[in-house]
């Protein structure tokens, strides 16, 4: 698989990562990239993400292969349609977004009867890093990737998608827009969440954190007005894991308060042989 052009809109830590892995694994004769400001631009040819780069979507999209939304997820359905009318026929456009059920209903209605095609997808990787800076060639090396599949899904293009991120290391697993949603909302966007209300509810006493204490809330340093677009564009699931861990924590709090070991114990017991299967 080679592509002659691809353009990476927001070549942050995911665009410049997947820059970087396609320069690694030459998937491309020229990588156009697009940001905001000119000193992203330098900062991004600089760490040999991209070949050229714009400030401009339109040069950059025009001609290109493979487009790859890599903005935050309130940018991606904008974007997406701001770049219609310099696509060329055939170009397939897929995204990095952390959620995905608006970002795939609204880009496929824009896109219907389009000469070209969209999947959806969600690289499982990243840092707490910020920028071009924290980019990384591997970054995606084992990591799983989901891409949405719809009835709109054109198969032809799904498999390319599933190529595309494969090439450059990732595990590939197809889901519904919405069950990715449902499942991220509790193995992503509710540890961010729980990370952050722990960081809270130890103000005043971080000064004595421990090294477990980093460890467990390092996501919680992740950049805030993105984690906020996140939490926004999946409510129903999100809520919906809130609720879920609230619960949990209610029945912990009760067996503390009656000074339950037993029952106690066997629920952490419980919780270990789960997280211990993870680790395998």
């Amino acid at each position: 698989m080679k592509f002659n052009k691809i353009a990476i809109i927001g070549v942050g830590l995911i665009g410049g990562s997947i820059g970087l892995a396609v320069k690694r694994k030459k998937l491309a004769r020229e990588i156009a990239g697009v940001c905001r400001h000119k000193q992203s631009l330098r900062r991004a040819a600089r760490a040999g993400a991209i070949d050229k780069g714009a400030l401009d979507y339109k040069d950059a999209v025009s001609g290109a292969d493979l487009v790859i939304l890599a903005a935050p997820v309130n940018q991606i359905i904008k974007l997406a349609k701001k770049i219609i009318p310099y696509l060329k026929r055939g170009c397939l456009v897929t995204d990095a977004g952390s959620t995905k059920a608006e970002i795939v209903r609204s880009i496929e209605k824009a896109y219907a009867r389009k000469q070209f095609h969209f999947v959806g997808a969600h690289p499982l990787a990243g840092s707490e890093k910020k920028g071009v800076i924290g980019a990384r060639a591997d970054l995606f090396e084992g990591a799983l990737c989901i891409l949405t599949r719809s009835r709109k899904t054109d198969p032809s293009a799904l498999k390319k998608a599933a190529g595309f991120w494969s090439k450059i290391g990732c595990r590939i697993e197809v889901l519904t827009a919405e069950r990715h949603d449902k499942i991220v909302a509790l193995t992503s966007h509710l540890p961010h969440l729980a990370a952050a209300q722990l960081v809270k509810a130890a103000k005043g006493n971080l000064d004595f954190a421990s090294s477990g204490f980093c460890d467990t809330t390092r996501i919680a340093s992740s950049s805030a007005e993105i984690w906020a677009d996140i939490f926004l564009t999946n409510k129903k699931f999100i809520t919906q894991a809130i609720d879920r861990y609230i619960k949990n924590l209610k029945i912990m709090r009760d067996l503390i308060s009656r000074g339950d070991k037993a029952r106690l114990s066997a629920e952490f017991k419980k919780i270990k042989t789960l997280r211990d299967a993870l680790q395998k």
